[in-house]
This record gives C-alpha cells, sequence and structure tokens, in this order.
C-alpha cells in the first residue's frame, strides 16, 4: 500500500437520486472538528491524514524543544492532499467532455492518524443517518478516496469489508525490486534497516530480507522503534531512540532503509534532537538513507528550527510525479478567507505560519496575528510545497480514474432502465459497485501529460521516481529526480540513474558512498567467508596456483583453459606458447652437434678399423661383429636427431621404434663378442666341445634372434598404439608442449626392458669372463662398457618420469647419446690407441700372450 495513496471505492447499490446538498450538524462535542465539503450531483468521500491528537503536553527536564507539543499537532505538509482532491474535482467540473452536466462535490474527514477518529470518519462518509447527525438528504456518494497509511487504509477497509464494498490497494513489490536495483547498481551490500513496529513493517521486514540475501545484500542490523502511544512512553521511547540512532551511526553500514508511514521522519527527527540533550560524544556520520515510496520529510510546528543536515542526501523512491498545469497558481489563490466549508485551512494556517487568529487560538499555538496574506512560498520545505508531491499527485489521478470510470459506465449499451441526472448523463440502472468493472484496464491521459493506467487488477500501472533531498541549515529543502523505475521494463532495464545529479551527505565529500562489511577483494584473491557473520562478511585469500580471479569479490579462482595459463599477480590469463625441442635453440642445438660429433668419431673408428681390418687386433675379436657394433652404434647416434624438431606424424612413428631396433642391435652384438670371447677361451681346452660353437654363426645368430625379438615388439607397438604427434597443454604451466605421444606406454616400456635384459646377460657374461688369462682380453671392456650402459638407462627411468615437456625428450636424447658413447669409448678406445698409437703391440704374439 505504498505505491499510491489506496483508493478505496465505496459503490452503493441505490440508484442515484437527485442532487443532495450536504449540511450535517455535528451534536457530539467530541465529534472531529476537520472537515471539508462541497456540493455536487455526485459526492467523492475522502480521509485525510491532517492532524495527531495528543492527550496532554510533553514537559522536558533538560533543554526543552522551541515549543512544546500541542494537543492537537497539524501535519502541515498534508493540507496539499486536500488541495490536490479540491483541485482535481475543479479541473472535472470545467471540463465539458468529462461527466458533462454533472458536477462532482466531495466531503473530507480527517482520520487524526487514529484507529477511533479513522473508524469514524468513513461512518459518517457511508452511513445515510448516522447517529447523532442530521443531514438533509442521502448522500451520493460514489466512492471514498482515503488511506494515506497503511494503518489507515486497514481501518478504512475493515468497515466496508463489512458492507461488501470493492477496495483497491496497490502491491509494493515493484518498489521493492526497485530498491533492490538502486543497492546492487551502487554496490552497496552492507546495509541496515531501520522501521516502525507495527504489522506493516514486520510484513516489509520478511519480504525484503529473503528477496535482497538472495542479491547478495547482507543486514547489519534491523531495528524497530516505536511509536508513543501513551504520554507516560515517550521518554522510554526517546531514550530508545538515542540508542537505536548511535547504533545506526557506529555501524560500518552507511546504507539506512528506511520504511514508515508518511509522517515516520517527524517522529524519527527526535532522535538526532534527543542526543544532542545527552550531549552524545559520538559526531554523526553521513549516512546515504534510503526511503520508501510512503515517506515524506515532514515537520511539526515545534520542529520548526531543528536540524535536517541529517537528511542531506537522501535518495527517496516516490510513485511518479508531475506538476499538472494550474496547480501552483490553484495553491497560491488559497488563503483562510478564500474556502467555504473548509475545516481544515485555519489550523494548518496557524500552525504552519506560527501565527493565530483572533477567537481561533488552537492548543498552545501562540504568536502573531494571522493577516491571512501569509504566502505559502515561504513556508519551508518540511512544512508544505507549492509543488504536487506523490502522494498528492496519486489523489489527484485517482478522482480522475472515478470520473473516467464514471462517464465510461453511463455510455456503455447496458440493457437496463436509465436514470438521468440533471438531465444530463444517464446512469442505467445498475448496482454501482459495478464501477469496479469500469476501473479495471482504464487508461486515460491527465492534464500533466502522463498517461495513468490501471491492469485489471486494479493496480495502476506507475513506476517511481528516484529523488534526492538537498536540505541546508536555513531549512531549505529541494528534491532533484535523479533517476526512476520504469516498472514495464525488464528487470535489466527497469533502473536509470544520473549519478553525477546526486549531492551526496557532506560526510562523504561528494564522493560516492561504499557500504560493505568487508572491502572489496581484488582481482586475485578470493573471499572466504567468516565463519558465524554474515555471508557479506569474509577475507580475502590469494588465489592457488593455476587459477585466477579478475573481477572484484569472487566468490571463487577459477582455472584458465588448456590453451592459457595465469599470469603472475592471477588476474588474467595469458595465451600459452607452443614449445618443442628445436634446432635453434641452445640445448637442442647442443645435443645435436653432440649426436653429429659422435657420428663423425664413429665414423672414423669404423674407417680405422677397415682400413686396419688385417691386423690382429682387429682380426682377434670378430671383424664383422665390430662393423656391425660400430655401424649401429653410429646409427644409435644419428637416431637422436629423430627427437628434436617438429614432432610430425613421421618422427613420432620412427623415434621411438628405431632407437629401440638399432639399439637392439648394438647392444646384440656386444653380447656376440662377449659370448664368442668366452666360448673362443673355452674351447682351448683339451677335449673342449665348445670348439663346435665357436664361429661366425653363432655370432650372428645371437644378433640375428635379439634383432628380430626387438622388432615384433615395435611391430605390435605401431599396430595396437602407434605413437603420434600431440599438444600437451597441462604438464608445463605457461607452455603448449608439441610432443610425440607414444601411444601405450607398456610398449615403450617393453623396449626399454627388453634392452635393458640384453644389457644385463652382456653385462654379466662380460663379469664373469673379466680374469681370463689373455694379454688382450675384449671381456673386461665390455664389462666395464656394459656397466655404463646400464646405470645410464637406469638413471634415465626416474630422471625421464620427473622431467615435463622438451625436457623428458632432452633426457632421453641424452641418455641415447651417453650411453652409445659409454659403448664406443670403452670397448674401442683400447683398440684405437693400439691401432694408432703402439703399432709395435698389434701383433700376434702379443695378442695370444698369456700373463
Amino acid at each position: 500500500m505504498v505505491e499510491l495513496l489506496v483508493l478505496l471505492l465505496i459503490l452503493f447499490p441505490n440508484a442515484i437520486c437527485k442532487p443532495p446538498i450536504v449540511k450535517c450538524h455535528i451534536h457530539d462535542p467530541h465529534t472531529p472538528l476537520h472537515q471539508y465539503h462541497q456540493e455536487g450531483d455526485l459526492i467523492l468521500g475522502g480521509i485525510a491524514s491532517h492532524s495527531i491528537i495528543v492527550s496532554s503536553s510533553i514537559v522536558f527536564s533538560e533543554k526543552p524543544p522551541p515549543t512544546l507539543l500541542e494537543e492537537l499537532n497539524v501535519v502541515p505538509k498534508n493540507y496539499q492532499h486536500i488541495l490536490a482532491l479540491q483541485f482535481a474535482v475543479k479541473e472535472i467540473n470545467e471540463n465539458p467532455q468529462l461527466l458533462p452536466n454533472v458536477t462532482l462535490g466531495f466531503c473530507i474527514y480527517d482520520s487524526y492518524f487514529n484507529a477511533k477518529w479513522t473508524s469514524h470518519a468513513t461512518m459518517l462518509l457511508i452511513s445515510p443517518f448516522a447517529p447523532n447527525y442530521i443531514c438533509d438528504t442521502n448522500k451520493n456518494l460514489i466512492a471514498i478516496i482515503g488511506g494515506l497509511d497503511p494503518q489507515t487504509s486497514l481501518h478504512v477497509a475493515t468497515i466496508l469489508d463489512i458492507y461488501k464494498f470493492p477496495q483497491m490497494a496497490p502491491k509494493e513489490t515493484r518498489q521493492y525490486k526497485g530498491i533492490l536495483s538502486l543497492l546492487l547498481h551502487f554496490r552497496w551490500i552492507w546495509i541496515g534497516i531501520l522501521t516502525f513496529s507495527d504489522e506493516n513493517a514486520e510484513r516489509f521486514v520478511q519480504t525484503v530480507v529473503p528477496l535482497f540475501s538472495q542479491s547478495g545484500i547482507c543486514f547489519a542490523f534491523i531495528e524497530r522503534s516505536h511509536k508513543p502511544t501513551y504520554i507516560t512512553e515517550i521518554f522510554s521511547l526517546f531514550q530508545m531512540g538515542v540508542k537505536i540512532y548511535e547504533k545506526i551511526h557506529n555501524s560500518k553500514a552507511n546504507v539506512i532503509l528506511f520504511y514508515g508511514e508518511s509522517n515516520s521522519l517527524a517522529y524519527f527527527r527526535w532522535f538526532p534532537y534527543q542526543s544532542e540533550l545527552e550531549q552524545s560524544s559520538n559526531m554523526p556520520k553521513g549516512k546515504v538513507w534510503i526511503m520508501t515510496a510512503q515517506v515524506e520529510l515532514t515537520s511539526f510546528v515545534y520542529q520548526r528550527t531543528w536540524d535536517t543536515e541529517i537528511l542531506h542526501g537522501v535518495l527517496s523512491f516516490t510513485t511518479h510525479s508531475n506538476d499538472p498545469p494550474g496547480f501552483r497558481q490553484f495553491v497560491q489563490s488559497k488563503n483562510p478567507s478564500s474556502p467555504k466549508g473548509d475545516g481544515f485551512i485555519l489550523d494548518f494556517w496557524q500552525q504552519a505560519f506560527g501565527c493565530v487568529f483572533p477567537n481561533q487560538v488552537v492548543g498552545s499555538v501562540k504568536g502573531d496575528i494571522c493577516t491571512g496574506q501569509e504566502e505559502l512560498e515561504s513556508l519551508p520545505g518540511p512544512f508544505f510545497e507549492m509543488r504536487m508531491t506523490s502522494h498528492s499527485y496519486n489523489i489527484y489521478n485517482a478522482v480522475y480514474a472515478v470520473a473516467h470510470a464514471l462517464h465510461a459506465m453511463s455510455t456503455s449499451h447496458v440493457k437496463h432502465r436509465p436514470v438521468m441526472i440533471n438531465g444530463g448523463m444517464k446512469f442505467h440502472k445498475q448496482p454501482l459497485w459495478q464501477l469496479h468493472h469500469f476501473l479495471r484496464g482504464i487508461s486515460f491521459n491527465n492534464s500533466a501529460g502522463d498517461k495513468i493506467s490501471l491492469d485489471q487488477n486494479g493496480e495502476i500501472l506507475a513506476g517511481f521516481d528516484i529523488t534526492n533531498w538537498i536540505v541546508s541549515a536555513n531549512q531549505s529543502f529541494q528534491k532533484v529526480k535523479v533517476g526512476g523505475v520504469d516498472s514495464l521494463a525488464p528487470p535489466q532495464q527497469a533502473l536509470t540513474i544520473n549519478e553525477g545529479a546526486i549531492k551526496w551527505h557532506n560526510w562523504f565529500n561528494q564522493t560516492q558512498p561504499i557500504s560493505v562489511c568487508t572491502e572489496s577483494c581484488r582481482p586475485g584473491f578470493c573471499r572466504k567467508v567468516k565463519e558465524g557473520e554474515a555471508f557479506c562478511c569474509y577475507d580475502c585469500i590469494p588465489c592457488p596456483e593455476g587459477k585466477i580471479s579478475d573481477q572484484e569479490d569472487m566468490n571463487d579462482c577459477y582455472e584458465c583453459e588448456d590453451e592459457k595459463y595465469p599470469n603472475k599477480h592471477k588476474t588474467i590469463c595469458i595465451p600459452k606458447r607452443a614449445t618443442f625441442l628445436s634446432f635453434e635453440e641452445p640445448l637442442g642445438l647442443s645435443l645435436a652437434c653432440s649426436a653429429i660429433s659422435f657420428a663423425f668419431i664413429t665414423a672414423l673408428v669404423l674407417e680405422i678399423f677397415v682400413k686396419h681390418r688385417d691386423t690382429p687386433v682387429v682380426k682377434a675379436n670378430n671383424r664383422d661383429l665390430t662393423y656391425a657394433l660400430l655401424i649401429s652404434l653410429l646409427l644409435c647416434f644419428l637416431s637422436a636427431l629423430l627427437f628434436i624438431g617438429y614432432p610430425d606424424k613421421v618422427t613420432c612413428l620412427l623415434r621411438q621404434t628405431a632407437f629401440g631396433i638399432i639399439f637392439s642391435v648394438a647392444v646384440s652384438c656386444v653380447l656376440a663378442k662377449t659370448i664368442t670371447v668366452v666360448l673362443a677361451f673355452m674351447a682351448t681346452k683339451p677335449g673342449s666341445r665348445m670348439r663346435r660353437w665357436v664361429g661366425k654363426g653363432l655370432a650372428n645368430s645371437i644378433v640375428l634372434s635379439c634383432f628380430l625379438i626387438q622388432a615384433v615388439i615395435c611391430t605390435l607397438w605401431l599396430v595396437n598404439s602407434p605413437p603420434y604427434p600431440n599438444a600437451d597443454m597441462k604438464s608445463m604451466a605457461e607452455e603448449i608442449v608439441l610432443e610425440c605421444n607414444e601411444g601405450t606406454v607398456t610398449f615403450f616400456y617393453c623396449v626399454l626392458g627388453y634392452m635393458g635384459f640384453l644389457a644385463l646377460v652382456s653385462f654379466t657374461v662380460a663379469f664373469l669372463a673379466r680374469k681370463l688369462p689373455d694379454s688382450f682380453n675384449e671381456a673386461k671392456f665390455i664389462t666395464f662398457s656394459m656397466l655404463v650402459f646400464c646405470s645410464v638407462w637406469l638413471s634415465f627411468v626416474p630422471a625421464y618420469m620427473s622431467s615435463k615437456g622438451k625436457y623428458m625428450v632432452a633426457v632421453e636424447i641424452f641418455s641415447i647419446l651417453a650411453s652409445s658413447a659409454g659403448l664406443l669409448g670403452c670397448i674401442f678406445s683400447p683398440k684405437c690407441y693400439i691401432i694408432l698409437l703402439r703399432p709395435e703391440l698389434n701383433n700376434r704374439e702379443h695378442v695370444i700372450r698369456r700373463k
């Protein structure tokens, strides 16, 4: 019931009779004094919220306020609501196109913000013969427009419900969503709520807390104050208010959502005032107050000089309003002598201007004599506004809505007997509560240029204005529209806000306020909720390795895509660079040069052995095996080059299989040489049967069989799961490694395992034959070469498994070169030494000489 003043339609089942003359004579001395009526063919009822009755004055033990509370305290600002209804009726009566030949009148009673008088005023309006009242005729009452506040509306609705009169009350959910959009726009996620303790406020809290929490809004506090019901309660309530006020200003929440009735701020202004009286040591901090649509900046007469700086910078939600042409001039024309039947203006005038009319003193108001020529423009904003407020605008539009509905009903083609009014409009003889049907879906343009529409539920399709309150020490008050909420737009586009037009409280030094429990977590950090506290209160922790956060206040860090990696500060993802062991980089170039150098050395050794093939040293150790071993070592060195460069499909298929087969031939040649040496010495013993095994056939068989076994393993590898080019995006944090995926690592380790088996057998046989009595025993050198070979490949496995990317390839190349160089150096360097440097030892006698 906050979006606009409640429009309560009271439509009687009686037919419209002749124009009445409303003359009510009051017999009960306790009946309200405030009444305003204007004659007409059809009567609009009004329930105004104009005055507050106080049973006795309040005496202050400390510094008193400028004046005491009066027995009858007028809320001067609300007098404009009465003028808005009168102005709308005046315009309608002057419009020949709308309700022709029919005049509207009205009868307005004051609710006194009190349940008793609200109910009493309602009964006065709807009762043809009210007790203790004498009225000349029945009133042609067609509607009641009233209920400024939800509580007032509730008392009116309770009575109307008994008589089954249709009622309309707008929903508040659109406003709440607009407030939520505003909070999210400014990223105000740590806020407080201040309400007065009643059913409507509790309903408000129960609605907005889960709604806002779903969008990440937390609540620093939810405070409920009380309005005084009895004079004896006031001091205790003020003490409570001071505590609430100090709690608000000591809170880290810089944004406070205030929900209350239209005159709630008049009570709220007691909090800082009473805090001053108690000489509070707390210096008031600036806050951003967000006011709901029902709240207005109103003041009682005794608050005329009270400071309003605390309200500077308020952002207020109000139903969209405009200033109808001529309204300001209409208000300016008002003075205490002009209206007839206006029982409100004298009290308004006396309390608003602080003067008295002779014989018209109300309560304890004392001052100069009222001349009636005082200017309404001179009143401060909290007392009166010349521009039509949103509440008055709703009343203005409500009157027009009833008039247009009456006009539509009068021109409808319902087949009933018509009834004439003054020979003008025709109303068919039908229950006038059916006027409610014509209100649904009605749409019209008012004189202010706004299109007013009601939906099928009777709710006005109006948006909200967001106004910024600008106040100063001299009580000047100005509302500046800084945004709005379009209730018909999609949720993401409903809010419009002009941040540059907002004037914040001076305490913020015109910088946009921040309202968070914890400062924002910078990119590169994520939030960790503090246990036992609201989810808006958290610690900021760095993102773990491999993850980033690129926005503020992220709940969790996330991993980059496979082809990207986090930067140093873990705020963005950087594209990984593709890398492989290339010939251009130092590591690849050095390994390639080493492979070629060793291959060249091997070729030289082969050339030496071929050139000296007929010497005893070469002939003594099976020349064919020696040539085969040298050629296989040459190919081993060159096979390392397959592992360097861009890994394409061909090189991936060849590199491991070629390496495995060639190395198997080399190791099998070593094994064959070792076995040949052993058998040769065993065959020299008398009667030995080993002589028939000594020869080229055994050696060739060993080499061939070992080669074939490795070839079968490699063939199965290529058939079942061949190696293929692959882009490894996970092994290296900042690189995409272009590599050869081995397919199935089982076959890879089978190849290595088979070579290791051959090497182990060769080492074992050579070790057993190391002490054979010969001056040139090759078994010793083979033993040492196999020791080097096995050491290299045993260390290869952990080194290979712990390496990543191109360094895995480099480890394998190094192992190939190191093991091959070990075989070349340990087996052939002694022979080359004799052939080249000690040719005198290269003879048969030295070779066969026994130690």
